[in-house]
């Protein structure tokens, strides 16, 4: 049923692609005139479509998946990554550690401005800090500080010093990923928190314009940003949730770039002189969250967690049903990371007859029924797909589809299971991001806990070298794929199509955009 079910869809995503293709062939005249140096507005102008909806301005407060987007176009940070992951100096021009790692001085620029004009000194970034730990913020990146953070001191405007409560080798990552900078006095000024969101203020270097709920989020050059500014004047976001009307609306001229392109539309849109299309990892895995915290049910039982994975032949997945664009991933731990990858580890073999002995080993040799939430940033036919696979070792799953925005609140409050698909970007560059979110018992989203990984976790966190931090996410990622924790799918990519004439590169191995550099040839 399996097999059938995955031949199916692929036939079915042929004959969409073959639709597709027509349609675009019915617009060649259009589309020529449209794309290949001819911006949907003007030179001064970017229309980037996006496939997700941004929900949350607020980027101290949103997940990753909303504030991929927009967080780098209007925050800065005090340290920042370059477009292969790197770290250097942004705000703050350098960094003193002191010899037991529990104290960081940063030196900042004097010439940074928030976007209402007001001067961005050490008050700002103790209070930025302050304002993602205090819990009436409901951040998401709390986690990764309030139990690191004792306190910060501004003795001046340009010195601000963190005080942690022990060694954490990824600080200056987190310092780079999460923590964006606000203005103090705007930002205690507002009603509430939510109020942020609607008018948020930035030093990055573009400022906010206006947001249309559903539709767009407009963006403007900020001429006093400190850094290089971007070669235009405007970025324009525009909401399209469907795939193919994204790719129409570039092929029409009326956006100059997009996100998300189908696997099934790759080929055929490299083949448009007008465009170039880019494939790249974002350091993250697709795969399904599992509620394996809660007692009594099948989930909680590592012999069915490990049979939902060897139930599925994700090579075949990944070939088929996502044409090629992706990888077998043997850890939650995305390959793409510079470190803590065990390339020794292999995938899970595709084996329904141990699927099956593991179900009875677990309990359940007549399998079980269950429910798979499928947001609208995936394909529902690869969700349904995963579940012809399981169907095949008794386990019946319902798919439900729900709306990205709908599931990415259930998701932040622990709401989805008893099991989601879940992307995981890489924010930070070190593996701490992906197991800390995933897989500990305080995780943002994670709804599992394993005492070893917990233990392991809390050594990452005291070691400095990278040569330690490699071995000890290498064990980590070899628990988790031994106990099941996930069910892996594969590498994710994210694959943009734009206008050739268009001057833009996506930041490699992460899920945040990094658009600071946008301009037209």
């Amino acid at each position: 049923m399996h097999t059938r079910a995955l031949h199916a869809w692929s036939r079915q995503v042929a004959w969409i692609g073959s639709g597709i293709a027509l349609c675009a062939a019915l617009l060649t005249s259009t589309a020529a005139s449209a794309i290949g140096g001819k911006p949907a507005v003007d030179r001064d102008t970017v229309v980037f479509a996006v496939g997700k909806d941004i929900n949350n301005l607020d980027a101290q407060v949103a997940a990753t998946g909303d504030s991929q987007r927009y967080g780098w176009q209007l925050f800065d940070s005090l340290y920042a990554f370059d477009i292969d992951g790197n770290l250097k100096p942004s705000v703050a021009t350098g960094v003193k550690i002191a010899p037991d790692g529990l104290q960081y001085t940063f030196t900042l620029r004097n010439d940074v401005k928030f976007h209402n004009g007001a001067k961005l000194t050490a008050r700002d970034v103790k209070y930025s800090l302050e304002r993602i730990v205090a819990p009436e913020t409901k951040s998401t990146r709390r986690p990764y500080f309030a139990n690191l953070v004792d306190h910060v001191d501004a003795p001046n405007d340009t010195t601000v010093v963190f005080h942690l409560k022990r060694q954490d080798g990824a600080f200056l990552n987190k310092i780079a990923g999460y923590l964006l900078l606000v203005p103090k006095a705007y930002t205690e000024g507002l009603a509430s928190p939510e109020a942020f969101a609607r008018a948020p203020i930035g030093s990055g270097p573009y400022k906010f314009v206006e947001q249309k709920i559903g539709q767009s989020v407009t963006l403007e050059r900020f001429d006093g940003y400190w850094g290089a500014k971007p070669g235009i004047k405007r970025l324009v976001f525009k909401v399209i949730p469907e795939a193919s009307s994204r790719i129409n609306a570039l092929l029409n001229g009326e956006v100059d770039v997009i996100d998300y392109v189908p696997s099934v539309d790759v080929a055929r849109l490299k083949a448009n002189a007008g465009l170039t299309v880019k494939s790249v990892p974002v350091g993250s895995p697709l795969a399904v969250r599992l509620y394996s915290n809660v007692p009594g049910t099948p989930l909680s039982k590592r012999e069915v967690r490990l049979a939902l994975n060897y139930a599925l032949d994700t090579r075949a997945i990944i070939g088929q049903a996502l044409h090629g664009v992706g990888a077998q991933m043997s850890s939650y731990v995305s390959s793409s990371y510079p470190y803590g990858v065990d390339r020794t580890l292999k995938p899970y073999p595709y084996d329904p007859a141990q699927a099956k002995k593991l179900l009875a080993q677990g309990g359940y040799p007549n399998g079980f029924t269950t429910d798979l939430l499928c947001p609208t940033d995936n394909p529902k036919e690869l969700c349904e797909v995963i579940a012809a696979y399981w169907s095949a070792i008794g386990v019946k799953t319902n798919v439900k589809v729900i709306d990205y925005a709908a599931w990415s609140r259930l998701n932040n409050t622990h709401k989805g299971g008893p099991m989601t698909m879940m992307q995981f970007s890489n924010a930070i560059y070190d593996p701490v991001h992906p197991i800390s979110g995933a897989a500990t018992k305080d995780g943002t989203w994670s709804d599992y806990f394993n005492p070893e990984v917990e233990k392991l976790v809390a050594q990452g966190d005291a070691a400095t070298s990278r040569e330690q931090r490699d071995e000890i996410f290498k064990k980590i990622g070899r628990l988790l794929h031994d106990d099941g924790h996930a069910v892996l799918i594969t590498e994710l990519y994210y694959t943009f199509a734009q206008d050739v004439k268009l001057n833009w590169e996506p930041q490699h191995g992460s899920g945040y955009y990094n658009l600071r550099s946008l301009s037209w040839k």
